[in-house]
């Protein structure tokens, strides 16, 4: 029967839920851009800034592969890599 085949096996009361999960967090996604357009923000902005983490984001996962190569290099962890380069645990 149609009802017995799903795709991936969900249920259809499974999809109708992540729907609603997704309308929600696309109701919330809409209340906060609304409130920092309120804030004077403006979607350039949003979108610059956005682009802007991306972009550091791919920089840091390139430099953390780059310790954990040399660490793997000198037979250390990257850990104890930090203090050479002047890096907190925290970067």
């Amino acid at each position: 029967s149609p009802k017995s085949f799903q795709p991936n096996g969900a249920s259809e009361e499974a999809l109708r839920c992540e729907i609603e999960e997704l309308k929600q967090k696309d109701l919330a996604l809409d209340q906060e851009i609304a409130q920092l357009l309120s804030e004077g923000y403006s979607l350039e902005e949003l979108d610059k800034h956005i682009s802007l983490l991306h972009e550091y984001n791919e920089i840091k996962d390139a430099g953390q592969m780059l310790l954990g190569k040399l660490a793997v290099i000198r037979g250390v962890t990257t850990k104890q890599l930090y203090p050479e380069y002047d890096l907190e645990l925290s970067d």
